[in-house]
């Protein structure tokens, strides 16, 4: 009896030894990620964040939990720290914009050169392709793990003085921009006078008149009411898109079983395609029920003509030029050539 309980002991020694590693390995999972977001939640980037926090849900049964803080609240709304705050872990997931991103990821400047991209399939061009790829690549490289592209639209400009049909109507007018050099460089070699802000703090100043106009998609633009504040021109020339990255911070993406992992890109993917659908609707074609609802409001909406538009172009060619440079000339080319050979 006693060599068989010595020999049972044995056994179970043995058995312990080999699941310890097992146990040491086995990832452990939070009973919350939190996931951050600009906007609120009822905003087409907030409802891509919505739905991808949903998905994962349901597909993982509930081991992986997600909650939404928008308003950038856990880096107290300045959104150009976000990227940081996730590579660091004080964030574990974000659905968030490559402008904001931008100052710790230089090729996310690409999508912010001026006129660059002129339409959507210019967009998809770059994101679904190889350009995408390659700054998928640099993300991760800047130890954040991108999962999928959704898209905040294309960025507009309103403000409370006039009509803006040429670059001399922005002579002199205070604009508030995003914290970028190069929105700065743009929006200064245009004549007006950019000041940048968190759009926490952008809302007020455009209701107390402390800056006269902004620029952002007209999703934002419309869910802000900003024709409420007084922000009752609002030009459509399409001069930047600001596609949007779904994003997990690499401790946290390595702490998920291979399963989990795929079944998270996977719903990445698929609230991004549902997002970028969301952004774009009402906005053109036969749809143009988001731009008829801001009319009603009393806004003048102007849209420019070819030749309108190209006095915008060579304004800011000189930024163009600079940008390219310092962003990557190859990187610039191979985007240039994807979109020249894109299909509308």
């Amino acid at each position: 009896m006693k060599l068989l309980r010595s020999f049972c002991a044995g056994l179970l020694a043995i058995s312990a030894a080999a699941l310890a590693p097992q146990a040491l390995a086995a990832p452990a999972y939070k009973s919350e990620y939190k996931l951050s977001i600009v906007v609120g939640t009822s905003f087409p980037w907030g409802q891509g964040a919505t739905i991808w926090s949903d998905l994962v849900r349901e597909r993982t049964a509930g081991r992986i939990n997600i909650k939404i803080y928008p308003g950038t609240s856990l880096v107290q709304g300045d959104q150009t720290r976000e990227f940081t705050a996730i590579r660091q872990g004080v964030i574990d997931m974000a659905v968030g914009s490559t402008i904001n991103w931008s100052p710790q990821v230089r090729a996310l400047n690409l999508f912010s050169m001026p006129f660059l991209m002129p339409d959507y399939a210019a967009v998809d061009a770059l994101t679904q392709g190889e350009v995408g790829k390659q700054i998928f690549g640099l993300i991760e490289k800047a130890g954040v793990v991108p999962l999928a592209w959704g898209e905040n639209g294309y960025r507009q400009l309103s403000n409370a003085k006039h009509e803006i049909r040429k670059p001399e109507d922005l002579k002199g007018l205070k604009l508030r921009v995003v914290g970028s050099p190069l929105y700065i460089d743009t929006f200064t070699a245009l004549g007006a006078n950019p000041t940048q802000m968190s759009w926490a703090d952008a809302q007020p100043a455009l209701a107390s008149g402390a800056v006269d106009g902004q620029e952002n998609p007209v999703s934002i633009y419309n869910g802000s009411k900003l024709y409420s504040v007084g922000q009752k021109y609002l030009t459509l020339w399409n001069y930047v898109n600001d596609p949007l990255v779904f994003v997990v911070n690499r401790d946290v993406w390595n702490s998920w079983t291979p399963e989990d992992q795929a079944i998270v890109r996977q719903a990445a993917i698929d609230a991004g395609q549902q997002e970028i659908a969301i952004a774009r609707k009402g906005m053109s074609g036969a749809d143009r029920s988001l731009l008829e609802g801001i009319q009603a409001n009393g806004v003048t909406i102007t849209e420019l003509t070819p030749a309108e538009h190209d006095a915008f172009v060579a304004a800011t060619k000189s930024v163009y030029d600079k940008w390219k440079k310092q962003i990557g000339e190859s990187l610039v080319d191979e985007a240039e050539k994807a979109i020249a050979a894109r299909k509308r």
